[in-house]
């Protein structure tokens, strides 16, 4: 019997499912009786995770939606609960094979949902269900009017500015005639896009068949490619406007830009105006082979008219003002997210959140001036929960959690991070969700308190997987401060085995981050996940190397234009120090793992480690950067990180320093086992670069593999491919960590 299918046998014995009708028809929660303390990719997998959740207007009870995986059935299944706000009398509100999403209150005893492509409508208790929309299953989203006399309702409509639509007579023909770019996005061809349509709602919630498309005659996206949801429009407090979010441009241009924009749309008069640019606004001339970075459009005196992304608004209570999440400059991903508050009577625009500098990743509006809105941000490697006033006074409310049995918060991790925010119990008290790298998503109720931030309360009130985490052995975290090599003070976390033996010896893993300017937080992931990583015997190092957020935007901005530089430096700095300083870390057993930016890093790294690292695994990493500028989907990330197109005879230094310090450049260099992992329907890093990477290692005669996704995309998103994920991830390491 083979290792894996000895792990397997051993680690889980499930049960059927509880709300199952039928194994083959209904995925549930899964009963898990765990023979070993051992966290497995098979109880991770196993795992309910929670995702969208919502309180009633009363703000007595909870409706909350669980996503359930079978990995013999190789699907999921999306299903509603109903619970009291304190977390008692959960109830099941899903007994279907039919997956049951989007859950929202219309009143306090009446619930919406999505199912089969079409809006439903139940009592809270689950009963009196109701279709409610009649649209041929179209529906991808909605959001009713807070008076419910209308909802806005998303549509796929076709698209053919970029990808021309083939003859009628060739219905067979497979071929697509490209005209621009931007035709491809994340993993899929762009032959259609999403609308929001305005449809009126009748008696008992009927919804009428006359939606009114907002965008009408436009060819533009809303919500936004690619990860764009409801959270990008919002209806006013009358009833009478909607904003939302778009970018209102195509091909070449779109590719290029993050340039979108909040407008306002009367459902009236079908009017509508943009609440960023003044009226005429015409954008200055852009070189779209050069960062945007140098060019007018980001010139200090155009910076006014909003040139980055401005997404998901949100109406003030009374009705006077909309918020939304501002980024500045055009072309960078990654500018520091401001919490924008517009003036709808003046038009003025106030930036509440100046002296925070880091970004505002989630907001909600609260009826207290003394904490006009709370929001949720990464700062020292912890998503924290903020409240800021008109004049822009920030504080920080400092929720200190009591460790619940099972819950996963308990063995020595006293950090984890917020995610969304949303207002409940008529102002008084915050829903929401919490998780740590040894804890996955549970809901919690906070009471914020502005005067006193310390007293703060925070009740956990799901327990999601406790009857999984209650059997488990759980790692401990500690928190460290490294010196780099410029001098600067580096936060790293490292992540201990369970049943940690401070008097042994242990292989240990380099976690190289991806974005390149996401946050090491307290993330929790179903496949880079800390706590399988240490639960399988190994210390995991994660530094918050140069380029993260959350310790300030010069630290943040110097990753851009110098890949090769500090932030590489900083890798071995964190890795340096914990095989010095921390005895127990094995120096003869460490390896270095990473996916996108982290997996250019092992890329680069293997052709610079000194010796340092016995084996490498990058997933979805870039190889070759002149390949990487033409070949990615949205050519605005490669400007604004590379500078120049590499054919450009006048680049700047940082440009030529990145393209000769391309990580294909050095696999002369190369010396140690590899192994690349990569989907062939990401259009963000091409699989062409992996195995490119592969290639190249098996050329040199180097020990390597290969797993290769046809299927996936950036993420690895199947429960059986997830599974394979983990199972190879854990041999490759097994194999040279563990001799």
């Amino acid at each position: 019997m083979n290792k894996a299918k000895l792990l397997l046998a051993a680690v889980l014995m499930l049960s059927a499912p509880a709300c199952a009708q039928n194994d083959t028809d209904v995925i549930g929660k899964q009963n898990i009786r765990l023979t070993s303390p051992t966290m497995t990719p098979e109880a991770l997998w196993a795992m309910g995770r929670i995702s969208s959740y919502e309180a009633s207007p009363d703000g007595k009870r909870i409706v909350f939606q669980v996503g359930y995986y079978s990995v013999k059935q190789n699907k999921s299944h999306h299903v509603l609960y109903m619970m009291n706000a304190d977390g008692s009398n959960r109830q099941l509100l899903t007994h279907s094979a039919k997956n049951e999403t989007d859950a929202t209150w219309l009143d306090a005893e009446t619930i919406a949902f999505l199912t089969g492509g079409e809006i439903w409508a139940m009592k809270a208790d689950g009963t009196a269900r109701r279709q409610l929309s009649k649209t041929d299953s179209q529906v991808e989203g909605f959001k009713f009017s807070p008076d419910r006399s209308r909802v806005i309702i998303l549509k796929s409509i076709p698209f053919h500015e970029v990808i021309k639509e083939n003859p009628e007579d060739l219905p067979k023909a497979t071929g697509r005639l490209v005209t621009d770019l931007m035709y491809r996005h994340w993993d899929h061809y762009v032959e259609s896009i999403q609308h929001p349509f305005v449809c009126s709602v009748g008696d008992g919630l009927a919804i009428a068949n006359d939606g009114k498309d907002i965008l009408e005659g436009e060819p533009f996206e809303c919500p936004m490619e690619p990860f764009g949801g409801m959270e990008q429009l919002a209806w006013s407090p009358d009833s009478k406007t909607v904003a939302y979010t778009c970018r209102k441009k195509t091909g070449l241009a779109y590719s290029i830009s993050t340039d979108s924009d909040i407008f306002l749309y009367d459902v009236l008069t079908r009017q509508t105006r943009n609440l960023c640019k003044p009226e005429g606004y015409k954008e200055p001339k852009i070189d779209p082979t050069k960062s945007m970075k140098y060019q007018a459009v980001n010139a200090p005196e155009n910076l006014k008219n909003n040139p980055g992304y401005d997404q998901n608004p949100k109406f003030s209570p009374d009705g006077k003002y909309v918020a939304w999440l501002s980024m500045a400059r055009n072309g960078y991903e990654s500018d520091r997210q401001r919490l924008c508050v517009y003036n709808l009577s003046t038009g003025e625009k106030k930036y509440l959140t100046e002296t925070f500098d880091s970004n505002v990743d989630d907001f909600c509006w609260s009826d207290n001036k003394e904490a006009l809105i709370y929001f949720i941000g990464v700062w020292h490697a912890t998503e924290n929960l903020y409240a800021v006033n008109w004049k822009g006074e920030l504080k920080q409310m400092f929720a200190t959690v009591t460790p619940q049995s099972g819950s996963g918060t308990q063995a020595g991790n006293p950090w984890a991070d917020f995610g969304a925010i949303q207002l409940m119990n008529n102002g008084k008290q915050l829903l929401m969700e919490r998780h740590s790298f040894t804890a996955p998503a549970d809901l919690y109720v906070v009471t914020p308190n502005f005067k006193r931030p310390q007293n703060t309360a925070i009740t956990q009130i799901t327990f999601e997987n406790k009857h999984i985490t209650d059997q488990m052995a759980i790692p401990s975290v500690e928190q460290r401060w490294v010196t780099t090599t410029d001098g600067k003070q580096m936060l790293v976390w490292v992540v201990l085995p369970p049943n940690f033996d401070k008097t042994k010896k242990y292989p240990t893993l380099l976690f190289c981050e991806g974005g390149p300017q996401s946050p090491v937080s307290q993330f929790w992931s179903y496949r880079w996940n800390f706590m399988i990583m240490a639960s399988q015997g190994y210390v995991v190092v994660a530094p918050n190397r140069r380029g993260l957020p959350g310790f300030g935007q010069q630290w943040l901005e110097q990753i851009s234009g110098d890949w090769t530089g500090q932030c590489i430096k900083d890798y071995l700095s964190a890795i340096d120090f914990a095989a010095s300083n921390l005895p127990y870390v094995d120096k003869d057993r460490m390896g270095a793992v990473g996916a996108s930016f982290g997996g250019f890093s092992v890329y680069y790294l293997a052709g610079h480690h000194e010796g340092r690292f016995k084996c490498f695994i990058a997933h979805d990493g870039a190889f070759n950067f002149e390949a990487m500028y033409t070949e990615t989907e949205e050519n605005w990330f490669s400007n604004w990180e590379y500078d120049d197109a590499y054919w450009n005879k006048d680049q700047t230094q940082n440009a030529r320093k990145t393209y000769e310090n391309s990580p294909h450049r050095f696999v002369d260099k190369w010396d140690t086992p590899i192994l690349c992992i990569h989907g062939e329907k990401d259009y963000r890093i091409n699989a062409t670069q992996g195995m490119s990477a592969f290639n190249a290692a098996r050329m040199r005669g180097i020990e390597a593999q290969l797993l290769i996704f046809p299927d996936e995309n950036h993420w690895v998103l199947k429960p059986q491919n997830g599974i394979l994920w983990q199972r190879t991830y854990f041999n490759w390491l097994d194999r040279w960590l563990k001799k």
